[in-house]
């Protein structure tokens, strides 16, 4: 059975067409290197590293991390302390805030392997405390250096000084989205 006059004219220019393609290449000329601009940049030189730490502010869609440069990794009281002065004008501009209440003036952070014990010296009911607030402490906390070396949402914070009935000290993680997570 021969194909129709009509077919093989289609299969005919189909192939010329993929020839065609083909011998194109993919797009890719002949010139040499073009200068573009600047080297990229924002990932640090292997060996010119500095330390870092992440501090948690609120925005209108929630907790949001922040990256400050630091001369060496923070504990995490050096952090907790970055948190409660709040965020620089820049970060402001960018429309980050806090709902870390000013009350909350002084948190104290201790911290054994994986663990880290936070008091706060307000004896609030829980229902006081905003779960931003809450979110912001455990998640700072948590990224900073932590004995042990754990990733930072297996660290576990303890939290002391709100009133959460039996449960106190109230364990959490930060978890995802950066959200505060209860630990059972």
């Amino acid at each position: 059975m021969t194909p129709h006059p009509g077919r093989r004219r289609a299969l005919r220019t189909c192939a010329a067409a993929l020839l065609i393609a083909a011998a194109a290449g993919c797009g890719i000329s002949t010139t040499g290197p073009v200068r573009a601009g600047a080297p990229a940049s924002g990932i640090p030189q292997p060996g010119t590293e500095t330390s870092s730490v992440r501090v948690y502010f609120t925005d209108p869609y929630g907790v949001r991390a922040v990256t400050r440069p630091t001369d060496a990794p923070l504990d995490p009281q050096h952090a907790l302390d970055l948190l409660l002065k709040g965020p620089t004008p820049t970060e402001r501009d960018r429309g980050l805030t806090t709902q870390v209440p000013p009350a909350i003036n002084r948190l104290t952070a201790t911290t054994t392997t994986g663990t880290v014990d936070i008091s706060i010296p307000l004896q609030a009911a829980a229902g006081d405390i905003e779960f931003a607030t809450v979110s912001q402490i455990v998640c700072t906390a948590a990224h900073a250096r932590v004995p042990g070396g754990r990733p930072a949402a297996q660290v576990h914070i303890r939290i002391r000084g709100i009133d959460f009935g039996p449960e106190e000290p109230w364990t959490l993680r930060c978890g995802p989205n950066n959200t505060a997570t209860s630990v059972k």
